[in-house]
């Protein structure tokens, strides 16, 4: 069940162009792989949401991309800071897959790590724009990174169960190849239950709030 607490910061440490950025986990559960919080930085009006990149004992981990002032806020914060954080909330995956293949764009990839753990670290492929931001993910064990002009979407083999996430454009790809897959989309959230429709997109003709009904989507 999702809950709002005060937390504290336990570290922040550069992943690339990228911050994880481990906090508390105080009395939040972690949730399935795929749901997210909104987490808010001190002296900000609006949380962001973020999926869950890792959840170690007692601790929440998230990988941030600084790409404004509410993320470039969270990605300054240091050891025993505090920030206000909501969750779990949406939907997650459904882990019941015989043989997962997890596929990430950018910071797509923030949810797989967790994700990974929950289903025994199956195949993943992962994209990025540059060698910058692929950084560590290179010869990590069963990932196979690409990096623009080359699409994960090259590596999909038939015959998985493809579960991903990334920007809008790789997610239709990834659909139009695997009807079956599961996405998680992203999209700007101003409250995280369904109230100020502020994440609501069209997807195949019908409007649908990736707060409460995703952001896990089946293709």
């Amino acid at each position: 069940m999702a809950r709002r607490e005060q937390l504290g910061v336990r570290s922040s440490e550069a992943v690339g162009p990228y911050t994880l950025l481990h906090i508390e986990r105080g009395g939040l559960e972690p949730g399935v792989p795929g749901q997210f919080f909104m987490l808010e930085a001190p002296g900000r009006l609006l949380p962001r949401p973020m999926s869950l990149c890792l959840a170690p004992s007692g601790e929440l981990a998230f990988l941030i991309d600084p790409i404004g002032p509410g993320t470039e806020s969270l990605c300054s914060l240091a050891a025993g800071d505090v920030l206000h954080v909501f969750g779990p909330l949406g939907n997650g995956f459904d882990l019941r897959v015989d043989r997962p293949l997890l596929v990430g764009g950018g910071i797509g990839i923030a949810p797989l790590p967790y994700l990974a753990t929950a289903l025994g670290s199956p195949p993943t492929v992962l994209g990025f724009r540059s060698d910058e931001h692929a950084g560590e993910q290179r010869g990590c064990l069963g990932v196979e990174v690409v990096v623009e002009p080359t699409f994960v979407t090259e590596l999909i083999e038939p015959g998985h169960d493809v579960l991903a996430c990334g920007p809008e454009p790789m997610l239709h790809a990834v659909a139009e190849l695997c009807p079956g897959a599961q996405l998680a989309w992203e999209a700007s959230m101003a409250c995280g239950y369904g109230a100020c429709y502020g994440c609501a997109v069209e997807i195949d003709g019908e409007w649908k709030r990736l707060c409460v009904e995703g952001p896990v989507l089946a293709a």
